[in-house]
C-alpha cells in the first residue's frame, strides 16, 4: 500500500504520515474569533443547512492509508473536474462563494471538497474553509483537514496535499471548529514571506 501511495507525497509529508516526523505537524495557532469573509456570510445565507453549530465540535480525522488515499483522490478529482474562472467571469461580481457548476475559483473548489467529504461521513468540524495570502500576496482559499497527524491543505493550485506549515502561504483565518458560520483568527508565526506582504 505505501509503495502505491508514495507518488502523492513529498518526502516531508510522507515522513509525517509514517510517524517519523510528528513534531513537524504542529497545528495552526488560533488566537480568537475573527470576522467571517463576506463571501462566506453570503454563502451561509444561501446555504443555511451548511452553516451552524456542529453536532460534534472540534473533531479530528484519524489518518490511515485509506483516509490519505481518499483525500488525494478527492483533491485530484475536484481539481480536474472544475475549470478555473473568476467570480467576475462566472457571476459578474467580484466575490461570491458557492458550489461550482463546472467552473469556479479557489473557494468554490474548497467548498466542493468539503461538501463531498461531509457527504461521505467525514466530520464537518474537521474540514475547515481557510483564507490565506498566496505567494503573490493575493487572497486565496483552501480547505484545511484536521487529522491526528497534523493539519493538511487541499488546494486547487496543486494536487499535492501538504501540511499547512509546508505550504508557501501566510495563514489569516479559518472556520471555527465549533460553528460552521463562525471564523477564528490564525497567528502564523512561521518565517514565511508571501510576496511583499506579511499579515
Amino acid at each position: 500500500m505505501i509503495a502505491t501511495l508514495t507518488k502523492y507525497f513529498t518526502a516531508a509529508t510522507l515522513a509525517v504520515v509514517l510517524g517519523t516526523s510528528f513534531a513537524a505537524a504542529a497545528p495552526m495557532r488560533v488566537t480568537g474569533p475573527s470576522a467571517p469573509p463576506l463571501g462566506h456570510v453570503q454563502f451561509c445565507a444561501a446555504h443555511p443547512d451548511d452553516c451552524g453549530v456542529y453536532d460534534k465540535p472540534n473533531q479530528m480525522v484519524r489518518l490511515t492509508d485509506a483516509v490519505w488515499a481518499r483525500l488525494n483522490q478527492l483533491n485530484e478529482a475536484v481539481n480536474a473536474a472544475v475549470l478555473p474562472a473568476t467570480d467576475l467571469q462566472i457571476y459578474g461580481v467580484l466575490e461570491r462563494w458557492d458550489y461550482p457548476k463546472f467552473v469556479g475559483d479557489c473557494e468554490d473548489y474548497a467548498l466542493e471538497k468539503r461538501r463531498e467529504l461531509i457527504a461521505a461521513g467525514w466530520p464537518a468540524s474537521a474540514l475547515l474553509m481557510t483564507v490565506v495570502k498566496d505567494e503573490a500576496g493575493d487572497g486565496h482559499a483552501v480547505l484545511t483537514v484536521r487529522t491526528d497527524r497534523g493539519e493538511f491543505i487541499l488546494d486547487n493550485k496543486t494536487d499535492a496535499i501538504e501540511l499547512w506549515s509546508h505550504t508557501p502561504y501566510r495563514y489569516l483565518k479559518r472556520q471555527s471548529t465549533r460553528d460552521a458560520a463562525a471564523w477564528d483568527q490564525i497567528e502564523d508565526g512561521r518565517d514565511v514571506l508571501v510576496g511583499s506582504t506579511r499579515n
